[in-house]
């Protein structure tokens, strides 16, 4: 059986390589985006090159969005294997605790870890009645407590939250077939990371890729980057 894959915030940057990557290993992907012409455009560019790629409408801050992708995943395809929680914002690249903006740590902490909550809320139910899931949350190594000290303190903030998220949620589904997991891509040379990024988009997405993909026993609750565990 074909297996079916959605990763969010996905018409570009690492999200777009993810789904490429998925796809070229024989997945059916949904393709999420919050611009529907954007979005449009990267499916089709997939389609293309041969891949099965689905676009769907998605701002993982709005919960009317997000019923309306789950419904069109079980009405269309049926299940959903796995979960790619990639959609991010950072708005506050230099910004200090002291004087931020309270709507811009609201803003960010609604899309980087509330919308990854309810994204898996919205799917869980699918995985369980098929007894199997693969949830992989897109993270940073900014958001590691090795890592944390000044700049960018709500993008900051909002990976280590989804951190701990992901180790919570993935010790409450422990007795299931479902492996929750976070990465970091490291620093890639996206719009958010910059042109004087040492790694590629591809290097970025791969370890995702192989978490959306693991074998049953794999690892659950753990954070990688190129495979290998990196520190809270």
């Amino acid at each position: 059986m074909k297996k079916i894959a959605l990763v969010t915030g996905a018409n570009r940057g690492i999200g777009l390589e993810i789904c490429k990557q998925l796809g070229h290993a024989g997945y059916t992907v949904v393709l999420t985006a919050r611009n529907p012409e954007k979005g449009a455009r990267a499916a089709g560019m997939l389609c293309r090159d041969g891949l099965d790629v689905r676009f769907q409408v998605l701002d993982v801050t709005d919960p009317a969005a997000i019923r309306e992708a789950a419904a069109f995943v079980e009405g269309e395809l049926g299940r959903l294997d796995a979960l790619v929680n990639n959609a991010a914002l950072a708005l506050d690249p230099t910004g200090s605790l002291e004087t931020v903006d309270l709507d811009v740590m609201r803003r960010t902490l609604d899309a980087n870890l509330v919308g990854a909550l309810a994204c898996c809320q919205a799917f869980l139910p699918m995985m369980r009645r098929q007894e199997y899931g693969r949830i992989v949350n897109v993270s940073s190594g900014r958001g590691s407590f090795s890592k944390l000290a000044a700049g960018g303190a709500c993008y900051r903030i909002s990976k280590t939250a989804l951190n701990a998220f992901t180790v919570i949620l993935a010790d409450e589904v422990k007795e299931t077939n479902i492996l929750v997991n976070a990465m970091t891509p490291g620093w890639v040379r996206t719009r958010l990371g910059g042109i004087k990024a040492p790694r590629t988009t591809a290097q970025g997405a791969e370890t995702a890729v192989w978490l959306a993909m693991l074998p049953d026993h794999g690892p659950r609750g753990r954070f990688f980057r190129d495979r290998k565990e990196f520190p809270w």
